[in-house]
């Protein structure tokens, strides 16, 4: 109630302002005998009276955008981090930084969506791509993001989980599509057909063992001591949206994240971004600069690559970016206990946090 009562003196301040100049200029044209005299310094006053009415107009109008669109921008910065939560430093043994930064800066709130849960199957991560940004790509990475929440913990088989994101995917477009155009009446046989995700799903056992399911998106590269390659050279599946997943949905085995091992997981604008010459960021190469450091945290290495490629865009990306580390740096744990119990979890130690640009 306080709220609505601060409210309403501005808004009878927003509408009672420019009533109030217009309402004067309209009575000095009527009733001033020097608005109505024909000579140059009649008119000379009375053209300096509507162009001060008009430029204080214009000047409200301007401020009063300002204030919505810093609004705008406060409530879409709340929702973003609403949905790309902050990561926890450490899951499972496995130090985490992560870090976005859109290309809208009007919205700043971009279409790449991320996230690391520790599962009874392992430690799932998800690293995906929505097709444009800014607030219209929000909904889909709520859709995709709200499903992998859920499915980790449910599907057994990665198989499944990329299945459920399809069919979230599907319901968010088919439902944003009947919004879009309700007077048909009709389901919309394809909602959106210029829509697509592309999204990595990623395992890693408590062994290091790695399995993935890739649909369109670059495979992470691999951090093993000072070498950096990609995770896997297989031919990804096609984005979800335009095509139907096929029948068998196999996870690929990408061998062992051992430790000291990192992966980092990105989206394509990262690869994307360009220099003032139209040359492509080379990530591969960043990444080799990175690990001559020691240690090469994840945080370290997030720092290193953003500011790389802050200076090679000079701060001017055209796609959104994102940014995932994952770091081995689990204890060894009794064998023969965990083959006892099954579940040994690996000591931590202290959790160190995770950045967010």
């Amino acid at each position: 109630m306080f709220r609505i009562k601060a409210r309403l003196p501005r808004k009878v301040l927003a509408l009672g302002l420019p009533t109030a100049w217009g309402a004067a200029a309209v009575t000095y044209k009527l009733t001033c005998p020097l608005a109505q005299q024909e000579s140059l310094g009649a008119r000379i006053v009375t053209s300096a009276v509507f162009f001060a009415v008009g430029t204080g107009l214009v000047l409200h109008v301007r401020q009063a955008l300002v204030r919505e669109l810093r609004q705008v921008r406060k409530v879409a910065g709340a929702a973003q981090s609403a949905l790309l939560r902050p990561l926890p430093g450490r899951i499972d043994g496995l130090n985490v930084a992560a870090a976005q930064l859109s290309a809208d800066r009007s919205a700043c709130v971009g279409g790449d969506l991320y996230e690391v849960i520790a599962t009874e199957h392992g430690v799932r991560a998800v690293m995906g791509d929505v097709r444009g940004h800014g607030i219209a790509a929000m909904g889909t990475v709520a859709a995709i993001l709200g499903s992998f929440r859920e499915a980790v913990h449910d599907e057994p088989d990665l198989g499944r989980v990329l299945r459920r994101l399809d069919r979230a995917l599907a319901r968010h477009l088919r439902e944003r599509a009947r919004d879009e155009h309700p007077s048909s009446g009709l389901e919309p046989d394809t909602p959106v057909a210029e829509e697509f995700v592309t999204v990595l799903l990623l395992e890693i056992g408590r062994d290091g063992e790695i399995t993935a399911l890739n649909c369109g998106h670059p495979w992470p590269y691999l951090l093993s001591g000072r070498e950096v390659e990609p995770l896997a050279r297989a031919d990804p599946l096609p984005p979800l949206g335009p095509f139907p997943l096929p029948t068998e949905l196999a996870p690929l085995p990408c061998g062992s994240l051992l430790l000291g091992d990192s992966l980092v997981l990105y989206t394509d604008g990262v690869e994307d971004a360009r220099d003032a010459r139209g040359r492509f960021f080379s990530l591969q190469g960043a990444l080799i600069d990175a690990v001559r450091q020691e240690p090469i945290a994840p945080e370290a290495i997030l720092s290193t690559l953003f500011e790389a490629l802050l200076r090679h865009t000079r701060g001017r990306q055209a796609d959104d970016i994102a940014l995932l580390v994952l770091r081995n740096d689990r204890t060894r744990v009794d064998c023969a206990a965990l083959g006892a119990r099954g579940t040994a979890r690996p000591a931590t130690h202290n959790p160190q946090p995770t950045n967010h640009l």
